[in-house]
């Protein structure tokens, strides 16, 4: 299957490089047959310079800031890939990631998306410990809302792997969802067409600046809520939300 990065990225100048090394790095381990593509979303900085100083990565610009509007012009950039692997500019994609991919897929044909935890590379050791048992959470909410009460799943925004034609199929993305829930909408709508995984062995590294600067607390809280609001009520909750990059 032939597998396509979108990359969503705004005033990433000072991450954007370290994204695509890691990126580039895993596509020639692997072997996979692999397009890179960085949707430039409106960055007034070297965001897009640098992404294209990489020989192997196309860029696209998408003027509507936002992140969801980011995500869909990628995903129309990337016409005849199987596989569309949506990742963060602020990631850091370790080794093996790809083969977890690639298997997971291979041996279970109804799966439709993919996801998994992130690590947070540069966060304090207690936060890094409460995202963990945040985590552990999450993993329970998954296994209730996927098999006991089938209304979904659980998608990490930034380290998750969907098929081309099953988000065809559901419609595509909802640009009216600015930030939060654009992850959750994905999983309850994959959901309804095919298996929506999300598991420990895929793991992707993060900043966690924006955890750092809001608070641990705060931010788990928004998106627990947001999580539920779209399952439930089928439209998140909180429509504004702070941009921690530089303008």
């Amino acid at each position: 299957m032939k597998l396509a990065f979108v990359i969503p990225a705004y005033n990433e100048e000072a991450l954007i490089g370290k994204c695509l090394q890691s990126v580039v790095d895993e596509v020639a381990r692997s072997g996979a047959d692999a397009d890179i593509v960085v949707v430039n979303n409106a960055s007034t900085d070297r965001t897009g310079e640098i992404a294209r100083s990489f020989p192997s990565v196309r860029v696209v610009d998408e003027p509507q800031k936002g992140l969801v509007n980011a995500r869909d012009a990628g995903f129309a950039a990337t016409e005849g890939f199987d596989l569309i692997a949506n990742i963060d500019s602020d990631t850091v994609v370790p080794e093996g990631w790809l083969d977890t991919v690639i298997a997971e897929f291979a041996k279970d044909p109804k799966l439709v998306c993919l996801s998994g935890p992130y690590v947070y590379y540069d966060m304090s050791r207690f936060n890094r410990f409460l995202v963990t048992m945040f985590y552990g959470l999450t993993y329970l909410i998954y296994v209730f809302n996927r098999f006991i009460l089938r209304v979904g799943s659980v998608v990490q925004g930034g380290n998750f792997v969907f098929k081309r034609a099953a988000w065809e199929q559901v419609g595509g993305y909802d640009r009216s969802i600015e930030f939060f829930g654009e992850d959750t909408d994905v999983a309850v709508r994959l959901s309804k067409v095919g298996g929506v995984k999300w598991t420990f062995a895929l793991k992707m590294k993060t900043s966690g600046r924006r955890l750092e600067q809001e608070g641990v607390f705060r931010t788990a809280g928004t998106y627990t809520l947001n999580f539920f609001w779209v399952t439930f009520r089928g439209k998140p909750a909180t429509k504004s939300y702070t941009d921690i990059r530089p303008h």
